[in-house]
């Protein structure tokens, strides 16, 4: 039951996500360990694994009935190992750190409503008390969707690294592929040829000035404009050839009241000009994974209730990057995020703040107690 000991229990796994470094353990190892953990505390355990070897782990403490049921939602899965500074898998505590991949992003959360839903249920409460170890957050986040299709409640907190700041707002994002035609020929024959890098110059150009654009539109209050970049660039195939095709991936961030439709409509909008200003210019658009902004209502009664266990004056912030709020919230969920403080998510040197740890711990036993009681 206590958070510290037990993040350095799951820091010693490994969890890294195939789907970003092949060879990758996932979740298996680490769903076991927690399931473990929860029956020998009195949890209903439940293992959702339509991926083989991809599992989500959610356990449930079913209240006595007439209250509100809330889940905490965090991910088990890690970035790679590779680069990182020392042992990744040995916790080191130092200077009231604990180091280790993982701890930041998000094992430190996992741990802190791991032992937070055990404290708060200790004596009965009416509303469900549900914790969903999730895989996948790190690539596609099929772990949420899969849960999502199994369970549902009156409430979430996200338990994602905000340094201890209420998160009531984060960015989505659209990818998109354009590929730019051309026709081939030899270098020596310019009257046969079309350069597709050449034409595909005109696009990039164009891209640059709608995230000026962007950057000069309205602003969210605490997110700012959307943004959109060009993400990878291939074409051509030999010095001597005028190149058939040039295919662009890019990005398209977006802020809530952006949908991706209206991010797809941008960049149509661009293609058809230059298809009628720019001779033999000629371009297919094609949209990829697609990911909601999220933004919660503050006045929403989890978002209220958790302040009310801060003991103080709350800092509202939001996210640049992306989370599972948006697929909680998607689903018809109420929602937050609320995590750890702490540095080096992604990065060669990981850690969280343990007295950050202790204090979410404590933020969500109360926030447990008082929404489901």
């Amino acid at each position: 039951m206590n958070p510290r000991d037990l993040l350095a229990d799951l820091i010693s796994i490994d969890s890294v996500n195939p789907d970003l470094v092949p060879g990758g353990h996932g979740e298996r190892r680490i769903a076991d360990f927690c399931a473990g953990w929860f029956q020998t505390r009195g949890f209903e355990v439940h293992r959702l694994e339509e991926r083989p070897g991809r599992p989500s782990l959610v356990a449930v403490r079913r209240g006595t009935g007439g209250g509100k049921s809330l889940m905490l939602n965090g991910h088990v899965d890690t970035v790679g190992l590779a680069g990182y500074a020392g042992d990744p898998l040995e916790p080191t505590v130092e200077d009231g750190r604990m180091y280790g991949r993982g701890t930041f992003d998000m094992k430190g959360g996992i741990a802190a409503m791991m032992v937070a839903a055990a404290r708060a249920t200790e004596r009965p409460l009416r509303g469900d008390v549900i914790v969903a170890c999730v895989a996948d957050e790190e690539h596609g986040s099929f772990g949420t969707e899969e849960v999502l299709r199994h369970f549902t409640a009156d409430a979430a907190i996200v338990t994602e690294p905000s340094h201890l700041e209420v998160t009531l707002a984060h960015k989505g994002f659209v990818w998109f592929e354009v590929e730019v035609g051309g026709r081939a020929a030899h270098g020596s024959r310019p009257e046969l040829g079309v350069d597709a890098i050449a034409k595909a110059g005109h696009f990039l150009v164009a891209l640059e000035q709608l995230g000026a654009d962007l950057a000069d539109g309205p602003k969210h209050p605490l997110l700012g404009t959307g943004t959109v970049h060009a993400s990878l660039i291939s074409g051509g195939e030999e010095a001597s050839t005028y190149p058939s095709a040039c295919r662009i991936t890019l990005e398209r961030r977006t802020v809530p009241g952006e949908s991706p439709q209206q991010a797809e409509d941008e960049l149509r909008t661009i293609l058809d000009h230059l298809t009628a200003a720019v001779p033999d210019f000629r371009a297919t658009l094609t949209r990829g994974l697609a990911r909601d902004p999220f933004e919660a209502d503050p006045d929403a009664e989890i978002v209220r209730t958790l302040i009310s266990n801060l003991g103080e004056p709350p800092v509202l912030r939001a996210e640049p990057f992306w989370t599972d709020c948006a697929l909680l919230d998607r689903a018809g969920i109420p929602c937050l995020l609320f995590g750890v403080d702490g540095a080096g998510a992604h990065a060669a040197t990981e850690y969280v703040d343990l007295a950050s740890l202790d204090r979410l711990t404590d933020v969500l036993t109360g926030t447990i107690t008082q929404f489901c009681g």
